[in-house]
């Protein structure tokens, strides 16, 4: 029993000792190691920043470039058949898109899936108006239509989510 208690005597001071240790280098490492993500962060922001501006642009542009008004100014030619004009601003509308499907990794989801909700949007109203004047209308009369529905609405899509962009950008200064 003398022996343990002598054994003891040196062991646990050795044992407290380390556990001392332990626990200060482990924070000293801990603090080190935040220091490190947060310099890493910033340097990254330094480097992610302007690419996300960029993103938010080239999706503003894509939202600019798919609204009726552009589309009709862009694809209708006269003589057009209302159903070659629909195939015409639904292909230009889905080739817009599938230009800019990468911006998504450097915008908010919430954001991306506005963009896509206003092209589904898009499509669905070109599509609906060219049904609704029948497949002998020309493409004049399809355009007025078009024009003239997003003339009377309040709430244009592609104007919506354009103000949300900006109100994302705004959140990254």
């Amino acid at each position: 029993m003398n022996e343990f208690l002598e054994i003891l005597k040196y062991v646990l001071p050795s044992i407290v000792v380390f556990a001392a240790t332990f626990l200060v280098l482990k924070k000293f490492l801990d603090n080190e190691y935040r220091k490190l993500m947060v310099e890493i962060k910033k340097n990254n922001q330094q480097t992610v920043l302007p690419i996300r501006l960029q993103a938010y642009e080239r999706v503003v542009l894509l939202l600019e470039r798919t609204t009726l008004q552009s589309l009709v100014m862009r694809t209708y030619q006269p003589g057009m058949s209302a159903r070659l004009l629909q195939s015409e601003m639904v292909k230009a509308i889905r080739q817009e898109y599938d230009h800019n499907v990468t911006q998504q990794l450097y915008i908010s989801v919430n954001a991306w899936n506005t963009v896509k909700a206003v092209k589904e949007e898009l499509i669905k109203l070109i599509n609906n108006v060219a049904i609704k004047i029948g497949p002998e209308a020309d493409g004049m009369e399809l355009s007025k239509q078009l024009l003239n529905i997003i003339s009377q609405s309040e709430n244009n899509p592609s104007e919506m989510a354009i103000t949300l962009l900006k109100k994302e950008i705004k959140h990254l200064f």
